[in-house]
């Protein structure tokens, strides 16, 4: 049995939480610019948990902006679709089915533009949600009279505009808009490219006064794993289980973060916040971002290295080894949370990496270590190095642990073959790709100073924008560690020598 609206009824099971038949007459609230499964698995997800407890009490409306696929699916199954989360919270195992009914409908810009058009016409439009990757919010010369604009900051021109003509200019009809795009600032930078676009397309005064006084773009943080549709196996044991086909099916984990940077009329918009924690709308969102970057990103960079030359694949394989755990645990509570370069408490910070352990032991997500290590150089510069100059100027001494994760880095950017343009390293009998834009230039380093590799790494300026040997007693301690970095039996014994252990 294939899902839709029709065939919800002979769903009824304990496992599915299944959508109640008068969601589908909610109005359209939210239009959204992209159809991926991180707005299906974040934003939506928070927008169907409220409708379900009646507080937001609006769907959604999606523009897919590419021709490439189709919206079969969406359309088939009127765009109903499986979410499956899966994770850790608080210790404990998490397994939850829902069916989500945030969708109403998915539009195509290339073949439907006047009907995307035709939304902006509903007065109960309040909402504007996108995710259209780090590269959508970009200047272009772009026309918005076009059928459709060809870029997305182009396309959500259009459509304020449109609605600023259909309501002359009615206060009451702006609209909030939260992008959700991987950037910093994103909210920003899309206001100054619509305002730039606006002045191209020689857009009246009184548009674009409306647009600052009565739409708000708000910045916005995203913090959630959506891995998408299962692997073929693990998805056909599941549509099994349930008792039907899905061919939307996505998977989540648990955790969830939704930070937006708003005022009350941000909240009221935004109501669906009143029900689900992961939503935080605050008119500052960087300690939240502070908190991802030093206790999520900080600790993935400075363990990546290390875990994967100590013979650990994944995430979760490294938190089954009592040594790792060990070093990720202490690395983030005990280094990088006390020098965090902004005010933030210690009680914040233990919540935070509670969450982060949660996540890094879900056994439902097989997060590659190799991957991890993806611009390794670029992602220590800054993720970690505001934490380790604090930490030394803070404490005035080293931080151990963090040294013991450079001298990983160092080891494994060290160069055993290179073909063409790539370099390969190699560990515990294993040839890897370094990939690292920085790749060459490091391993230039090492055929150079293989005898001083620390200092020499440690000092190079295009590395870290300074020199880290200025740091009192920095390069002696890595250079200490990085013998040991040769097998994960000398690996987990440097560990053991420097972090608290988490055996009872």
């Amino acid at each position: 049995m294939n899902l839709n609206k029709e065939k919800i009824s002979a769903l009824a099971q304990s496992k599915v939480t299944l959508p109640q038949s008068n969601i589908f007459e909610l109005p359209e609230k939210v239009l959204q610019f992209g159809t991926g499964v991180l707005l299906r698995g974040l934003p939506n997800y928070f927008i169907d948990k409220a409708n379900r407890e009646g507080i937001f009490n609006g769907r959604v409306v999606v523009v897919k902006s590419t021709d490439h696929g189709s919206t079969k699916d969406f359309d088939e199954q009127d765009s109903l679709y499986t979410l499956s989360i899966k994770g850790i919270e608080n210790g404990q195992a998490v397994d939850e089915t829902i069916v989500s009914s945030a969708i109403s409908r998915v539009l195509t810009a290339g073949s439907q533009w006047a009907e995307i058009l035709k939304v902006a016409e509903n007065p109960a439009l309040s909402v504007v949600i996108s995710n259209t990757t780090e590269v959508g919010i970009t200047l272009t010369d772009d026309d918005i009279n076009a059928n459709p604009p060809a870029s997305f900051p182009g396309k959500l021109l259009a459509v304020l505009h449109h609605r600023f003509k259909t309501f002359n200019g009615a206060a009451d009809k702006g609209l909030v808009i939260v992008p959700t795009e991987l950037i910093v600032d994103n909210g920003t930078k899309l206001t100054e490219v619509l305002l730039a676009l606006a002045k191209q397309n020689n857009l009246s005064a009184e548009f674009v006064n409306w647009f600052k006084a009565n739409c708000q773009v708000c910045n916005s943080l995203v913090d959630c794993i959506v891995p998408g549709k299962p692997a073929k196996e693990e998805l056909e044991e599941l549509q099994n289980e349930l008792g039907y086909k899905d061919g939307l099916l996505i998977m989540s984990e648990v955790y969830r973060l939704w930070a937006i940077q708003g005022d009350e009329k941000t909240k009221e918009a935004l109501s669906f916040a009143q029900c689900n924690k992961g939503v935080v709308i605050t008119p500052d969102i960087d300690l939240h971002r502070e908190l991802k970057l030093r206790l999520l990103n900080g600790t993935h960079t400075l363990s990546c290295g290390l875990a994967y030359l100590a013979g650990c694949d994944t995430v979760k394989s490294a938190m089954d080894d009592k040594a790792v755990e060990a070093y990720i645990d202490n690395l983030m509570r005990d280094e990088i949370a006390p020098a965090i370069p902004y005010n933030v408490t210690q009680e914040q910070t233990n919540e935070f990496a509670n969450n982060v352990l949660d996540r890094f032991r879900n056994p439902y997500i097989f997060h590659q270590w190799l991957s991890i290590t993806a611009n390794y150089s670029s992602k220590l510069k800054m993720r970690v190095l505001p934490v380790l100059l604090n930490y030394a100027e803070k404490f005035n001494e080293v931080p151990e642990l963090i040294a013991l994760g450079f001298a990983a880095y160092i080891r494994f950017m060290k160069p055993a073959s290179r073909e063409g343009e790539k370099v390969y390293g190699e560990a515990n009998g294993q040839k890897y790709l370094i990939n690292d834009t920085l790749a060459a230039y490091v391993a230039d380093i090492w055929d150079a100073e293989a005898d001083n590799i620390v200092e020499a790494i440690l000092a190079d300026e295009k590395l870290w924008g300074t020199s880290l040997v200025k740091i009192p007693n920095f390069a002696t301690s890595v250079a200490s560690y990085l013998p040991a970095m040769e097998n994960p039996k000398s690996i987990k014994e440097a560990i053991a020598k420097q972090a608290r252990s988490l055996v009872s």
